[in-house]
């Protein structure tokens, strides 16, 4: 309960600026949902100031998180209480906080957090096991010869059917937007979360959409929100959520599409590690893709 009193929750950080913020990220990285941009855009959108705070050793930034109130900026649980639940939609994204690799737990975390990742453990106290684990994509080696080429099958199968394979760089983001509720909504039969304001986020956030879209006769079949940002020592990618045709299953082109953005983010990764995330360890088919891994709640 002390947490959510300030003064307490902010003993030893101090107030910084935004541009501190940023440099603190580059510096030491982060994830989707801690991005600088992503911070800023969407808490403008949101209506609700982040303030950003820092943790110095030695006179030196060492740490920094954006907040909301008690709990770090972006969290579900903050939109929750201010109303605004459905305003935007990150999943539930990978939490990496920026912050030098200090082995030692010298930094206290009482905003409220969940899917803390395993990155911010050393460095970080006041971390407790979340229940729910992450899924994050397995290593090239863990898929078979023969899931590979199943994949591979899958793709030429639609590309066979007249179908072609399109950069989300070949569109404007509200055309995307317009792509990505009416696939959703045919999948699961009601609107996606932050349905009324798709265009606007994806407008602000387009630098780092990356993907595919699957087209079958010059419709759109399958078309999945993935977020991209790079840090010095990785990759991080959010897969939000995706929508398909469910009229075309016999195609399997979720499948499909998964397979060429997963292969395209190792490739764009380089020899960097990447960590792509298809959020909570929750779905059957996530197992066929990912590998469960710890993550931590705070606060």
């Amino acid at each position: 309960m002390l947490n959510r009193i300030a003064f307490f929750r902010e003993r030893d950080w101090r107030e910084i600026s935004a541009a501190d913020y940023a440099l603190c990220w580059q510096r030491y990285g982060g994830s989707v949902a801690t991005h600088p941009a992503f911070v800023e855009r969407l808490s403008h959108l949101a209506a609700i100031p982040a303030r950003y705070l820092g943790w110095q050793r030695d006179g030196e930034l060492v740490a920094a998180i954006p907040a909301w109130g008690r709990h770090l900026a972006l969290s579900r649980a903050a939109l929750k209480e201010k109303g605004k639940k459905r305003l935007f939609d990150l999943g539930n994204a990978e939490i990496i906080l920026p912050a030098a690799p200090l082995p030692d737990g010298a930094i206290l975390l009482r905003h409220s957090a969940r899917y803390l990742s395993l990155r911010n453990k050393a460095a970080f106290s006041g971390l407790k096991t979340q229940e729910e684990t992450l899924a994050l994509l397995k290593a090239p080696d863990a898929f078979s010869a023969k899931f590979r080429y199943n994949q591979r099958r899958l793709v030429r199968q639609i590309e066979t059917a007249n179908g072609s394979i399109r950069s989300i760089r070949d569109f404007a983001p509200v055309e995307l937007a317009n792509f990505y509720l009416d696939l959703f909504r045919r999948r699961w039969s009601f609107a996606a979360a932050g349905a009324e304001h798709m265009a606007e986020v994806f407008t602000l956030l387009f630098d780092w959409m990356t993907g595919f879209v699957l087209f079958l006769d010059d419709a759109p079949i399958a078309l999945q929100v993935l977020y991209r940002v790079e840090s010095p020592g990785w990759v991080s990618v959010e897969y939000v959520n995706g929508g398909f045709d469910p009229a075309l299953t016999s195609f399997s082109p979720g499948s499909a599409l998964t397979y060429l953005n997963t292969k395209a983010a190792r490739e764009e990764a380089g020899g960097k590690e990447l960590r792509y995330s298809f959020g909570r360890f929750d779905l059957g088919y996530k197992a066929l893709w990912c590998q469960p891994e710890t993550v931590f709640t705070a606060g």
